[in-house]
């Protein structure tokens, strides 16, 4: 159930950010493979014209990733999509930590679900303007400027981790920060060669993982940027 989010007229008018050009984006990403419905609805019904610039508005709707400065991007709704759907396939989670806030998309996708969202970016710029974003839709989304690479661990732990940049490997901050029973998802490996990972912790604390398909992140980088 899609709870706490600000609609707008205007987001659900004429153009290219209709609700026709936003089912077609839903059948798109149902034809490849994603099934889940409540993600499709979130995605349907978040304006993700919102979170990206301008001049970008228009195609807003493919299914690509678009740039949103500082040499980041917004992830093409398909990884969004298959990311948010790997997080419930083992029940809904109440508190969900993301790392790499960005344009704050895919924290609205989740805020938007019902779930309690954390969220860390270390780039002040981006945060700054994903907040605005946040209350523009009217979505409590809880957010830190911080070095993504050691999570939150005040907060923790956390039913689900999902990490929006690439690292060589899984970063152990974060996996220590999941909770028993809780699911992270993350990329991992070069910048030529990622795989999107799914990690489950049972409630003895092992492991199972999975690769769910192949994808292209930016790195995720430690430190702060305009602090």
């Amino acid at each position: 159930m899609i709870s706490r989010l600000r609609l707008q007229a205007a987001d659900v008018g004429m153009g290219m950010t209709s609700q026709r050009v936003r089912d077609r984006l839903i059948e798109r990403l149902r034809s490849n493979g994603i099934d889940d419905e409540r993600v499709l609805n979130v995605i349907r019904t978040v304006p993700r014209h919102q979170f990206v610039d301008e001049a970008f508005a228009m195609r807003a709707y493919e299914d690509t990733a678009l740039p949103i400065g500082n040499g980041q991007t917004i992830s093409q709704p398909w990884v969004v999509a298959r990311m948010t759907a790997a997080l419930l396939e083992t029940g809904m989670p109440k508190r969900v930590l993301e790392i790499g806030t960005g344009s704050g998309y895919q924290a609205a996708i989740l805020a938007a679900l019902g779930i309690e969202v954390f969220t860390v970016e270390r780039i002040g710029d981006l945060l700054r303007t994903a907040r605005k974003r946040f209350r523009a839709l009217g979505l409590h989304v809880r957010s830190k400027h911080d070095d993504g690479r050691i999570g939150w661990a005040d907060e923790g732990p956390f039913d689900g981790i999902i990490v929006t940049a690439a690292a060589p490997a899984l970063v152990d901050a974060l996996s220590a920060q999941l909770a028993s029973g809780g699911t992270l998802v993350a990329p991992v490996g070069s910048a030529s060669e990622q795989s999107l990972l799914c990690l489950h912790k049972d409630a003895d604390g092992h492991i199972e993982q999975r690769d769910l398909a192949p994808v292209v992140f930016v790195p995720l980088l430690s430190g702060l940027v305009d602090a």
